[in-house]
């Protein structure tokens, strides 16, 4: 099994979750996060100053997948997610999920998925 984590811009949010139900996958995480990158942030004014703002506000979207899924559904979150400018976000897959239990049921790995 592998885990997923793929950082991209808040304003792609639905198109990504829409890609992914229509992928066929059922289970997902999505939190509000911020985090700087090549992207470098932006100069805000206010008041009389200026404000570096370097963090920006980004959406990361975490799901576990069968092995033989990862390379479809990574094609998938990436042309979702795409602007084509800087900023667009990365995606992570992380290998070594050792166990899955969904709790109801007591399934166990990628039956729990």
């Amino acid at each position: 099994m592998k885990k997923i984590e793929c950082f991209i811009r808040p304003e792609k949010l639905e198109e990504v979750k829409a890609a992914l139900i229509k992928a066929g996958v059922v289970g997902l995480t999505i939190s509000e996060v911020y985090g700087a990158g090549r992207q470098k942030g932006f100069v805000e004014k206010y008041r009389v100053s200026e404000v570096t703002v370097n963090l920006l506000p980004k959406i990361k979207v975490e799901l576990y997948l069968k092995d033989q899924e990862t390379d479809k559904i990574l094609q998938i979150l990436a042309a979702a997610a795409k602007t084509g400018e800087v900023g667009d976000g990365k995606i992570f897959v992380l290998d070594g999920v050792e166990q899955a239990l969904r709790i109801r049921t007591g399934e166990r790995n990628e039956a729990a998925l």
